[in-house]
């Protein structure tokens, strides 16, 4: 009998202390839902390169489009295509207090795997600090090269959770 006590006693334990994650995604934040767009880079002109980035941001999931333009060629020339590319790139983000890290892979433009081909291949990680926001503009600041980057609504999304595959 007391070998039943203490297995019912382990099992509450053990099952209480676990918890079963809805097979959703998440809800994400309210504040970046929506189709957003870049303002020009600040000193552009003077930089030898920069991007300009156009992101969708719906539930948890973020998808970017990376516009780059640089006036020296760092790639071979098949790819440098006289200063212009365009990259892809989609995962998930976080806010957490007054940052927004995105967490996510390189794609080819149909947002689907990419594994080689010219630019970046691999893991896209990006951070940002929210400066201030307003219904239409959100006002953020790259960790990564440490310029301010002003994004436009273009079009408000409301989540709607679809189920994990």
């Amino acid at each position: 009998m007391h070998k039943y006590v203490l297995l019912l006693a382990f099992s509450a334990i053990f099952f209480s202390s676990c918890k079963i994650n809805p097979n959703l995604q998440g809800k994400g934040v309210d504040l970046v839902q929506g189709i957003w767009e870049e303002a020009p880079v600040l000193y552009q002109s003077e930089l030898l390169q920069y991007t300009r980035r156009d992101f969708k941001f719906t539930c948890d999931s973020f998808y970017v489009t990376l516009n780059t333009y640089s006036k020296v060629n760092l790639y071979e020339d098949s790819c440098y295509n006289n200063g212009y590319w365009k990259e892809y790139a989609k995962g998930t983000y976080v806010a957490q207090n007054d940052t927004l890290f995105l967490t996510g892979t390189f794609t080819k433009a149909n947002f689907k795997q990419k594994i080689s081909g010219c630019y970046r291949n691999g893991q896209y990680i990006e951070a940002f600090v929210i400066k201030n926001h307003t219904s239409d503009s959100l006002y953020l600041e790259s960790l990564q090269q440490h310029l301010p980057v002003t994004l436009a609504l273009k079009e408000k999304l409301i989540c709607t959770p679809k189920a994990l595959y």
